[in-house]
């Protein structure tokens, strides 16, 4: 089953559209039941009925490359007006107000920046 050009993977459909752009669970279980489908169902147990009353539904949101758009469009947004949180997304920083002493690893691409002994390594000969 593929909806708006992306392969849904074969669990309970709940969990299966999920993996597409802008759909989390919540979401997903608003869909289905706004579309009359009993939860627990998979995707291949899916009749081309519900699959297309599940597609109506879907294309309401926005979703995968519009989404992806309007997220980069903001950011650009905020960077063009040079506010903090731009300046935040520019550096590559947490723009939330997390602590970046000691985390932030993820945002920071894993640099662990910690002083040695001081001494430098001696060749042996």
């Amino acid at each position: 089953m593929r909806i708006s050009g992306i392969t849904i993977p074969n669990k309970r459909i709940e969990y299966a559209i999920t993996a597409i752009y802008g759909i989390g669970i919540p979401r997903a279980k608003k869909i289905i039941e706004e579309a009359g489908i009993t939860l627990g169902k998979k995707p291949d147990e899916l009749s081309t009925e519900e699959e297309n009353s599940i597609r109506r539904v879907v294309e309401k949101f926005k979703i995968e490359g519009e989404l992806k758009r309007e997220v980069s469009a903001n950011i650009k947004r905020l960077k063009d007006i040079s506010s903090y949180r731009g300046s935040r997304h520019t550096r590559g920083l947490p723009s939330r107000g997390q602590r970046t002493k000691t985390n932030s690893r993820t945002r920071r691409g894993n640099v662990r920046k910690t002083m040695g002994s001081g001494r430098k390594k001696v060749e042996k000969k």
